[in-house]
């Protein structure tokens, strides 16, 4: 039997199709296959702003490993994912469960709530950069008015680094409340008349059907923040005058990177630890992946 060929307007309506989804393939392309193929290149290389790049093998990570800056830059970032990562998910699971609720004005909370989630990092950052300001901060002046002491929140290596995941998680859990509502609103509520028969108390109902089913979306907030955690920047960037005192205790991976690359222009250098930190990142990753059969339940 012969196939039977499309006809002439489904090939039409191909084409359309295909001409719609080119910008975004175009864009995956040139902006995420190529430049990954290139900074995979470049990592191999001593480029820099001027002058060929040569072919240096594996200089770069070689003299990466070296390096304490890198070491300081790899800690400081898995500090920030072991601070930021179970405040965000727990803070946004409670906030998400409150504006669940029937409660009086909860279109006004839920905009408080999201606000964040629309307001540009690095109006975030500048926001807070002056809330924390030594001299004339508002919240050393709450601390004064209290009769404690300032707290040189953005210079001083002991709290800089709480005080940078504080930010991160404030301007974090907006979006990811959006999300966990969205997986709460998906509950069937079947569930709860069941469990309220049966005799169930709230906590009762919390604990054996509300996080169990909403563990779905629990496990893509958790992944997703884990991956924003570990490509902290702008917030750093803003905040943190460079060169400060509290610039190496609050330094990640990715503000590394920008030293290295942008600032001192050891692009080559810099290429290999955005190959480190994705590989890192990669392997994060998978490790969810394959654990979330022992914790996430999907309503089938």
């Amino acid at each position: 039997m012969h196939s039977k060929r499309p006809s002439r307007l489904m090939r039409a309506e191909m084409r359309a199709g295909y001409g719609m989804i080119a910008p975004l393939f175009a864009g995956l392309l040139l902006f995420y296959i190529y430049a990954f193929a290139q900074s995979l290149y470049d990592s191999f290389t001593n480029k820099s702003s001027f002058g060929f790049p040569k072919f240096v093998g594996l200089a770069n990570y070689a003299n990466l490993f070296k390096a304490p800056y890198f070491y300081q830059a790899l800690a400081n970032t898995l500090l920030y994912v072991v601070i930021c990562v179970p405040l965000v998910v727990a803070i946004s699971v409670g906030l998400a469960t409150l504006l669940n609720q029937q409660l009086r004005g909860r279109g006004l909370y839920r905009t408080m709530v999201f606000l964040p989630a629309v307001t540009l990092p690095a109006a975030v950052a500048l926001m807070w950069k002056w809330l924390l300001n030594y001299e004339f901060g508002l919240v050393n002046d709450w601390l004064k008015m209290m009769g404690l002491a300032g707290v040189a929140w953005l210079s001083d290596p002991a709290v800089v680094l709480p005080s940078v995941s504080v930010v991160f998680i404030w301007s974090s859990v907006a979006y990811q409340v959006i999300v966990l509502l969205a997986g709460l609103q998906g509950i069937s509520r079947s569930y709860y008349e069941a469990a309220i028969i049966d005799g169930a108390s709230g906590p009762q109902q919390f604990r054996s059907i509300t996080i169990p089913l909403l563990t779905p979306s629990i496990f893509f907030v958790t992944v997703t923040t884990i991956i924003n955690v570990f490509q902290i920047f702008d917030i750093i960037y803003l905040m943190i005058p460079q060169y400060s005192s509290g610039s190496a205790a609050s330094r990640s991976l990715v503000t590394y990177f920008f030293e290295e690359a942008f600032v001192k222009f050891h692009k080559g250098y810099g290429a290999a630890i955005s190959m480190i930190l994705f590989l890192l990142i990669l392997v994060m990753t998978l490790v969810q992946m394959k654990l979330q059969k022992r914790w996430v339940h999907y309503d089938d």
